[in-house]
């Protein structure tokens, strides 16, 4: 398949924001496609070179692709630079200057294939070393100088990570289990491919299997070490009463820890099956790195593996060994220097709480409380690896005690866990079987809200120079689209703002993203990417936010009233993972019960009818995971 193909769908792509449009136009182009080549498209579409856990990045700086466009078309970096603030997109300035463009013959003539660009980008990303700036640039002009403008505008944005087709996951979902679904209906198809997904983390492979062998292609896949699985997710309830009666009077409940969440993968340290244990966080962000002290527990601790485990991994008071505040552990993210001093001044232990493969292969399937006890019989406790704390509770009482006991140890909470039969592990749903509850549900709104920043207002007086508030907006699985929920200005200091300001220019984009829904108009629109915690007095209707429009009342959406930061960059959450507008519904629905009463809040969209389901990513998502 010629490059200038893709580059015409991608076109096409952008010029929609509506998720059936945006399913037809790839549905159609799927079926196109050489099967060898499905699974890079794929990726491409992404803005990938490879499924994101495997962390290949393409480490352009925009430095260099501007210097390699300006040897493409003889101009001065200065120059390219200018127009790029005037246009605010380095695609759209090489497509302008490459529709200038004189040459000799066989420059532009559009014969790029799919597979020589994804070649010459991996060649781009795996550079590294003494001269792999030079060698950048050199083969990113040689793909500008082969270009036609409109490929030229593509090639850009690829190599700087800003694609901006507003394809989400799900919508490639949807296009795949259309192209490929043949005698299958269409939800029975989305539902195999999704499902499929969640377990393998890669659309390369989901595509390729489709493709090749339609949904029957998929029934081969399983856990797998090396391959993140998506992490089940939680739902949430205003009271430990209201959880009883969602498991029909008995759980198991488990402390709620302020840490970080983690996925370990231990291959076998016998024979030829050796290998790497590797850490993924609930992003499927490859964090092994940072947390060496865990690699090098977790085979002992596993009996010696093959085995995929899931945890909390919680800074430890290296004096006391209580549990120590979430904003510790963040400090050990991100880190390539310091790790031993880190390891000696932010000390963790992983408390693992289920089980997803072991030596006699994947365990999803099985209810939680035979994972629960086959956890128990293969870990060998050490002090690196435990396990989480819990409890089988059968009253209100009981249920009472351990959640006081849980805060007093130093948790934010409990996780209430379903112990029937059909208590599988759900891998990318969220829905009863899993319950949190938490601390903040005793006092003001009934818990933080993780809001997506996709816009910005510049700051006056003392935060001058840099942004004085955020605009905020929440999540809408049924569209993929993110609608606004407030503006934050307040729970900042100086500092804070500063880093913000600093992390946030590289998203900073010339419009609206196509997924964002507004009425409001910032100073400074940004990509849906960065998440924040926030906490408010209330939810309130709002006529000018959109978020949850129209749920409660035609033409009103949710506001969040007096919103203030909590301090917590919610850098282990996707854009995606924010607080979904179905969440925002069942606050608001729980903020009226207590209002007005056990009768109010029965308008449109009372809560679910009391027992446990799930919740597929395609539908009521966004509960945060535990």
């Amino acid at each position: 398949m010629l490059f200038r193909e893709l580059a015409e769908i991608f076109t096409g792509l952008e010029a929609t924001s509506k998720r059936l449009e945006l399913r037809q136009t790839l549905s159609e182009a799927f079926r196109r496609v050489p099967v060898p080549e499905l699974p890079l498209i794929l990726y491409l579409l992404q803005g990938q070179l490879r499924p994101e856990y495997e962390g290949v990045e393409l480490g352009m700086a925009d430095s260099l692709a501007r210097k390699a466009l300006a040897l493409a078309v003889g101009r001065p970096e200065e120059d390219i630079a200018e127009l790029v603030r005037s246009s605010g997109d380095l695609g759209d300035t090489a497509e302008s200057l490459l529709r200038q463009r004189t040459g000799p013959p066989g420059q532009g003539t559009g014969e790029l294939s799919v597979t020589g660009v994804y070649d010459a980008l991996q060649a781009i990303a795996s550079s590294t070393g003494e001269g792999s700036q030079e060698e950048k640039v050199r083969r990113l002009r040689e793909l500008l100088d082969a270009g036609t403008p409109i490929e030229a505008k593509y090639l850009v944005r690829l190599v700087l990570g800003k694609l901006r087709l507003g394809v989400k996951e799900m919508t490639l979902l949807d296009a795949l289990a259309d192209a490929f679904r043949g005698e299958t209906g269409f939800k029975e198809a989305r539902a195999e491919a999704e499902a499929a997904f969640n377990v393998s983390s890669d659309l390369g492979e989901i595509a390729g299997r489709m493709a090749e062998h339609g949904v029957e292609g998929l029934r081969g896949i399983t856990a797998q070490v090396g391959k993140p699985i998506r992490p089940m997710l939680a739902e949430r309830e205003a009271s430990l009463e209201e959880v009883l009666e969602r498991m029909d009077g008995s759980c198991a409940l488990e402390y709620k820890y302020d840490g970080l969440r983690l996925q370990a993968h231990v291959p076998s340290t016998r024979g030829t099956q050796a290998g790497t244990v590797r850490l993924f966080s609930r992003r499927l962000e490859d964090v092994s790195s940072q947390f060496p002290e865990i690699l090098a527990a977790l085979p002992d601790a596993l009996g010696g593996g093959p085995a995929i485990v899931e945890g909390e991994c919680v800074p430890i008071d290296p004096v006391t060994g209580e549990l120590r505040p979430f904003q510790e552990i963040s400090r050990r993210r991100g880190r390539k220097y310091e790790l031993e001093r880190m390891q000696e001044e932010v000390p963790v232990r992983l408390l693992l709480f289920d089980l997803l493969l072991s030596s006699e292969g994947p365990t999803l399937a099985q209810p939680y409380p035979e994972r629960r006890a086959r956890l128990e019989r293969l870990l060998r406790p050490s002090e690196r690896i435990g396990l989480a704390t819990r409890e089988l509770v059968h009253d209100l009482s009981s249920s009472e005690r351990f959640f006081q006991q849980a805060l007093a140890d130093g948790c934010e909470g409990v996780m209430a866990k379903s112990l029937a039969e059909g208590s599988s592990y759900r891998a990318g749903t969220r829905g009863f079987w899993w319950i949190k509850y938490k601390r903040e549900y005793t006092h003001e709104l009934a818990d933080t809200i993780d809001g997506v920043v996709v816009g910005a207002y510049r700051g006056r007086g003392r935060r001058a120079g840099r942004y004085g508030a955020l605009l905020l907006a929440a999540y809408d699985p049924g569209t993929g689209r993110f609608p606004t929920l407030c503006k934050l200005g307040t729970g900042f200091d100086d500092a804070t703002l500063e880093d913000l300001t600093r992390r946030l220019a590289g998203d900073e984009r010339k419009g609206p993203d196509p997924s964002v829904v507004s009425t409001l108009e910032p100073d400074v629109w940004l990509e849906p990417r960065l998440v924040l915690e926030v906490r408010g007095a209330e939810l309130t209707l709002s006529p000018i936010h959109r978020a949850g429009d129209g749920l409660v009342r035609p033409g009103y959406g949710f506001a969040l009233r007096f919103p203030r930061f909590t301090g917590r960059l919610r850098e282990d959450k996707g854009p995606e993972e924010a607080t979904t507008v179905r969440e925002l519904l069942r606050l608001y629905q729980t903020q009226v019960r207590r209002m007005e009463g056990p009768e109010a809040g029965t308008d449109p969209g009372r809560p679910a009818p009391r027992h446990p389901r799930e919740r597929r990513g395609t539908g009521e998502a966004g509960a945060e995971s535990p």
